[in-house]
Order: structure tokens, then sequence, then C-alpha cells
């Protein structure tokens, strides 16, 4: 592999081992902080790849591959958590600093790890319990209720390795793999929040607002900064979850909760639990990049380099940011133009990536004062650019 070329003055390299998106929207906080990056990438049009010059293929499976990447570095991430334990070991092993640390990562990895993490630390979470066959799941469900959420604990993401069964029979298809699985009791939430944090080697951490986010069909379509009418004391709960979990487990880098917002016990006030952690920058973050002062993105290459964290503060009252998903048109440059023209506020973050329908390839931002009107313009551009509006 090429060595990364690296930028005047001593300023270091960060390996990024994964080269979708998110790795690819790293590239311009990097150039603002005069970083170079070097990813890994799955195959030479890879997202990242596309803008990011020392890209060399290889798989986050293989071990030689991966140490050999991590040569030329000086600190290495991630742009997903599918880097198998003993690769990451393996790095460790070779006096690699990585960020963050396996046996942080190990909780977003494995779902019931986390959620026997979580529970141990008295952090809110659905009943839950690990189940082994339909015997076990049939009883869960009869002391929890029907219907039960079953998770694969290694592997899922945006809805998939997620399923509701109405009764046991229903995941003897899951059984069959001859694997455990976690059983959650289904939460009757009011909406889904996150809250986006970050922390240094050094202990330096910062929370941004609480988020709403919106999904359809498993998938997040919308993100509202910050979450609309949310009330104090659970935003710093939250706020105080989230920080509290970036010291327990020795997180480093941004990383993601995601939270079920729950009714009040009689007419009390509302309280969460955790849904799922996540230990990269996160869909649920992309609104930082336009409306608040420090992206997910930078905010991340500084806490991975244990440099000083950016401050969080929004840039307006409110931020909305809408994925885009893919079309049957293919060709989206003149959408691209015309959205523009359209709405010159409107900031459009597209990933390079090949369009089919209903994959995600982009996300737009809009901030400003007005909640309403913002919605209605993501909405708009994330519509005509997927092409279910024409105008």
């Amino acid at each position: 592999m090429t060595a990364p070329k690296r930028a005047p003055g001593g300023f270091p390299v960060v390996g990024i081992i994964g080269g979708g998106q998110l790795a690819r929207m790293c590239q311009p906080a990097a150039e603002n902080l005069s970083i170079t990056l070097s990813v890994l990438a799955e195959s030479p049009d890879a997202a990242a790849a596309l803008v990011i010059p020392s890209a060399p293929v290889g798989s986050h499976l293989d071990v030689d591959e991966v140490l050999a990447f991590a040569r030329d570095c000086d600190v290495v991430t991630f742009d997903h958590e599918h880097v198998p334990a003993p690769v990451l070991h393996a790095l460790v092993e070779a006096g690699v600093p990585v960020h963050p640390k396996p046996e942080a990562l190990v909780y977003a990895q494995d779902k019931l790890a986390m959620r026997e993490r979580l529970t141990e630390l008295g952090i809110p979470c659905p009943a839950w319990a690990q189940v082994h066959d339909t015997v076990e799941l049939a009883a869960f469900g009869d002391l929890h209720g029907w219907p039960v959420v079953l998770k694969t604990p290694r592997g899922g993401y945006d809805g998939k390795g997620v399923r509701v069964v109405d009764s046991a029979t229903e995941a003897q298809d899951w059984f069959d793999r001859g694997e455990p699985l976690l059983a959650e009791a289904k939460v009757p939430f009011t909406r889904e929040l996150a809250v986006l944090a970050a922390r240094s080697p050094s202990g330096q951490a910062a929370v941004w607002p609480v988020v709403q986010t919106v999904q359809t069909d498993g998938i997040c379509t919308e993100v509202l900064a910050p979450a609309p009418g949310l009330d104090p004391d659970l935003q710093a709960q939250i706020a105080q979850a989230a920080l509290r979990l970036a010291g327990e487990l020795d997180i480093t880098g941004v990383f993601a909760v995601e939270v079920f917002e729950v009714p009040g016990v009689a007419g009390g006030p509302p309280s969460y639990v955790v849904n799922e952690l996540a230990m990269r920058p996160h869909n649920s973050g992309h609104w930082t990049m336009d409306g608040s002062v420090t992206s997910q993105f930078e905010q991340h290459l500084r806490a991975v380099l244990d440099l000083p964290l950016g401050e969080v503060a929004p840039r307006a009252p409110w931020t909305v940011m809408g994925n885009v998903l893919g079309g049957a048109d293919e060709e989206l440059y003149s959408t691209y133009r015309h959205l523009l023209a359209r709405d010159p506020g409107l900031k459009v973050h597209l990933y390079g990536k090949a369009v089919r329908p209903g994959r995600k390839i982009g996300h737009v931002n809009v901030y400003g004062d007005d909640l309403d009107q913002l919605r209605a313009r993501a909405q708009h551009a994330a519509d005509y650019l997927e092409g279910t509006v024409r105008q």
C-alpha cells in the first residue's frame, strides 16, 4: 500500500477503516484542520475513495491488510462498527492508537452486551432477555406482553436484524441459525429521540442538543434539531446519560445514543429508555454539518486525535435534516441544479453512491427560525431528488 501524503508541518494522518459516506464526510473537516485522511476502502469506487486521495482497497476482515494500512497512520478510527474483535486487538497489540477502543466498541457491535452493561449502570432500557429458542421467547412474551421486538445481537442496522413477532413460532427461522437472540418488550413510545456526544482520550466531552428523529419503514427520514417541545428536565437527563456512558464505557470519538421518549406514569413527566448505541458519526447528527458551530465530523477527528473539542452550539433556532433516498432516475445533476436555484439556502450533501430505489444516497439541511417552513423545504428537496415530486 502507498503511504498517504502527509501535510506539511507535522500534522497527523487519521486512518479510517471503511470507505463509506461517513468517511467521505470527514474529508472537508480534515482539510479545515490540516489533517490528512487515509481510508481502507472496500472498492476503488467507494464513496470516500472518490474524494480522499489515499484510499487503498482492502477488507476490514483481513488482519494483514488492516495492519498494513494502519502502518502509516497516527490513529485509526472507523466508518462502521463491523470490524471483528481479532482485527481490533491486532491493531492494539501492534501499538496503533484505536478510537473508539475495542473494549468500548463491543457495546455498539453486540446488542446483548450493550443491554447487560446499560442495565448494570442503571440506564433505562426496555425489558429484555437473551433467548435461545421458542420456549424462552414464549416465556418472555407471556411475561412482558406481545408483540415482542426481536433482534440479532450483531450486524443489524437501519432496521435490518430487527423484527416484531406476535408469537414465538414466527421466529423459528432465526433460532435455526443456532445463535441467541435479544428479546425486548415493545415500548409504547411517543417519539424517537437521539443525542450525539463526543469524548477525547484525555476525558474532555461535549454534547449537542437532543434531536427528534422521524422513521419511515425503519429508516430515519428526518431529524429536527433541537427536538421540539422537549421537556427541559428530560433533555438534561438524556444529555447526562450520554456523558455518563462516555465515561463509564471509556468511549472515544463521536457517538450517538438513540432513545424512546415514553409517557409519564399517572400524568407525571415523560421519561426515556435507550434503544441503541452507535460509536461513530451518526445519521442523527448530519444536521451538525450546517446547523452547528462544529460538525460531528470535525468533532470526531478532534476527539480521536485528542485535540481540544469544538463548540457545539446551534447556528440557528432550528435545523432540519432530510434524508435523500434513491428513486428511478439515476441522473441527479439537473435535479441538483434546479434545487440550488429554487432554494439558495438549501445545503445538499450527496454521497457519491450509485442510485438505487430506496437506497440512502444523501441528505439535505436547512436552518432558520420557522420550523414548519424548514420541514416543508427539506421534505420538498428530498422528494424532488427522489423523483416523487417534479416541481
